[in-house]
């Protein structure tokens, strides 16, 4: 993961109560669903909503593998900004480079693998070549 890649995609949100503990610190598996809406909007600006992938397509995308580096905390009302970069498409894999920033200082680094799968038996698939060839143009060089 490098904090200089440019994103191809940003999202921004705000920290409410539901993220933080007590403290008004966010808990680290808010996180998690930070960068998985961030996938699902970057998803959905290229026309790919979750239920259109899954009804026409038959398709969903399921977490293989994440590591994450969490760097500095994020704090209640904070806005976020929460990135995502492609950087290496496969028929049946996507792996991204994911942040997670605030005011432009860099809070936490992820790298996710997502597998594609049929949304019907749940088992490996390939990707719809439209959307392949979307998403291999996209893939960091």
């Amino acid at each position: 993961m490098s904090s200089t890649v440019t994103p191809q995609f940003s999202w921004m949100t705000r920290v409410y109560w539901e993220d933080t503990g007590a403290d008004g610190v966010v808990y680290h598996a808010r996180y998690v669903a930070f960068i998985e809406r961030a996938r699902t909007e970057w998803m959905r600006t290229m026309g790919y909503g979750q239920e259109r992938m899954r009804q026409e397509y038959d398709l969903v995308f399921a977490v293989r593998a994440m590591r994450m580096d969490f760097l500095r905390p994020a704090h209640l009302d904070d806005a976020l900004e929460v990135s995502v970069v492609l950087i290496r498409c496969k028929h049946a894999s996507l792996l991204l480079a994911q942040s997670i920033r605030r005011d432009g200082e860099l809070l936490l680094e992820a790298e996710v693998q997502l597998a594609a799968l049929s949304a019907r038996r749940f088992r490996p698939r390939a990707i719809n070549s439209a959307l392949y060839d979307r998403l291999k143009s996209l893939e960091l060089s």
